[in-house]
């Protein structure tokens, strides 16, 4: 990229306020043609609403937008499609009863004599999917397809259209390995033809590697634009926090040898997950690794009562747990922390005190009536303990920013009181900055005898809390790691099929 190419869109002094409360402080951001800029900063700090304003969905408060230098206004996000703009949205925009292709061709289709030619629309959609290295049918429902698949199609839209901007917001966060290399390829492929991106993400290792340029925001606030040459990861989680991370995990937390079994899982099978046995320490954090689809989230489901197990058997405490019955495992000390904050964890309509106490309402009052006054020392109790930075206490839970969703999550499944707690995918999309806070807040947890469960992605995290490892690999427990085991080489051995455990009680006993 020529570091004096033209800037194909800009915004100029931006300003943006929701019902009085400001977010978007006289902000510049420019984009050259043929370039991958990638915009930072914390949960909060105005990304994703610069990103709208740019891409159509919101209106500016003030400030201008410029597009190859003239002033450019958008009535809605189809105008701003109409010049070349295109959103790939952090929240997917599909239609579930659709299919791939039509979702791909949805308010663009393409007619023959006035009849939808859907061999077209359908042969596009399949070259487009190769391009993009993906095994998705274009006749599949959305429905049916798992997240990251939708997340595929997602991208697969923006890349039909040819765009001349492309906002990509956090596209990679449900993405395996080589499904983000794929992406990162076509992108490389299409900014080098001049196509430009703005590509919004938390993970430092994927802007270091993917982007030429990077501005982070603070606070509504622009704080630096620089080129990738003379940044590192440090410096940006610097800016991006306004201080230094010195300490991104805590000490690991080793429970002592003698310590009582909190969770013991013996021979839990479901559709896909077969024969998974462990068993966790009362103040240990034990986490799951394996690729995408290795069936993680199902097992977690089957122990906490979301989903009934054909078989196995799970106890709390040396209390067996009846199955499929998720206010029996709370009562008995276990709650689970859905991966999917927005479409499972949170109503997203609703404020934050709705939202923190759904699952404890019996704290709250007898069985008709809730006191207000309890629920709202409650919320008071919940913000200081897990730091929810909101400007509007009543803000509702779909206006609150990503990291701000996860802490108000974290919260309501801590209202429970329980004492053994499964966290499936604990930092996903968020900053650094509220990643390092509940990283921390783990820690603190298994020091005062809480049992967690980290099902994480993110093998960084992984490897930084927990004392030993379970991998995963096509719905079976393929190895226990513990000590110098746990790194990244041999998490990856086991997860990619090239090493098995020899004996089944390998599977994760407590060593004696």
């Amino acid at each position: 990229m020529s570091e004096t190419g033209a800037a194909v869109m800009a915004a100029s002094r931006i300003c943006k306020s929701f019902s009085g409360v400001q977010v978007l402080f006289s902000v510049d951001f420019e984009l050259r043609r043929g370039e991958v800029h990638a915009l930072m900063g914390e949960n909060g700090a105005g990304k994703s609403t610069l990103v709208k304003v740019l891409s159509g969905f919101e209106k500016p408060t003030s400030g201008r937008i410029l597009m190859d230098g003239q002033e450019v206004s958008f009535a809605n996000n189809r105008a701003a499609e109409a010049a070349g703009i295109v959103l790939i949205h952090q929240e997917f925009n599909l239609a579930d009863h659709l299919t791939v292709s039509e979702s791909m061709f949805l308010g663009r289709e393409v007619t023959r004599f006035g009849i939808l030619d859907r061999s077209f629309m359908r042969k596009a959609t399949r070259d487009i999917l190769d391009r993009l290295g993906s095994h998705i049918h274009e006749d599949a429902l959305i429905s049916s397809l798992p997240v990251a698949d939708k997340q595929m199609v997602e991208i697969a839209k923006a890349i039909s259209r040819d765009a001349r901007v492309v906002f990509m917001d956090e596209p990679t966060a449900v993405l395996s390995r080589e499904e983000t290399r794929i992406l990162f390829d076509q992108v490389r492929r299409l900014r080098d033809q001049g196509t430009s991106f703005v590509f919004v993400s938390h993970k430092l290792d994927e802007v270091m590697e993917l982007a030429d340029r990077v501005t982070v925001l603070r606070d509504g606030q622009w704080v630096k634009t620089a080129p990738v040459s003379e940044l590192d990861g440090e410096s940006i989680a610097q800016l991006m926090v306004g201080r230094e991370l010195s300490s991104l995990y805590p000490a690991k937390h080793e429970p002592d040898v003698d310590e009582e079994i909190a969770l013991s899982v013996k021979d839990l099978s479901t559709g896909y997950v077969k024969d998974a046995s462990f068993e966790i320490r009362k103040g240990e954090v034990f986490g799951f690794s394996g690729l995408i689809g290795s069936g993680r989230s199902e097992l977690m489901e089957a122990i906490s009562g979301i989903r009934t197990p054909a078989s196995g058997e799970v106890r709390i405490y040396g209390r067996l747990l009846r199955s499929g019955d998720v206010r029996a495992a709370n009562q008995a000390g276990l709650a689970y922390m859905t991966k999917d904050r927005k479409g499972k964890g949170l109503l997203l309509g609703e404020g934050m005190t709705v939202n923190l106490t759904l699952q404890s309402l019996d704290q709250h009052g007898p069985v008709v009536y809730l006191d207000p006054k309890s629920e709202a020392k409650a919320m008071d109790r919940a913000r200081r303990r897990f730091d929810i930075r909101v400007r509007d206490g009543n803000v509702i839970a779909a206006r609150m920013s990503g990291g701000n969703q996860q802490k108000l999550l974290l919260a309501k499944v801590m209202e429970t009181d329980p004492k053994i707690v499964i966290i499936d995918e604990p930092t996903r999309g968020i900053d650094v900055g509220t990643k390092q806070q509940i990283y921390h807040f783990i820690s603190s947890l298994a020091r005062d005898g809480w049992s967690i469960i980290v099902v994480s992605s993110e093998m960084p995290e992984i490897i930084g809390l927990c004392s030993r490892v379970a991998v995963m690999r096509e719905g079976r427990i393929v190895g226990v790691l513990e000590g110098d085991e746990i790194n990244e080489q041999e998490i990856m051995r086991y997860a990619a099929g090239l090493k098995r455990r020899t004996r089944p009680e390998e599977a994760g006993a407590v060593p004696a």
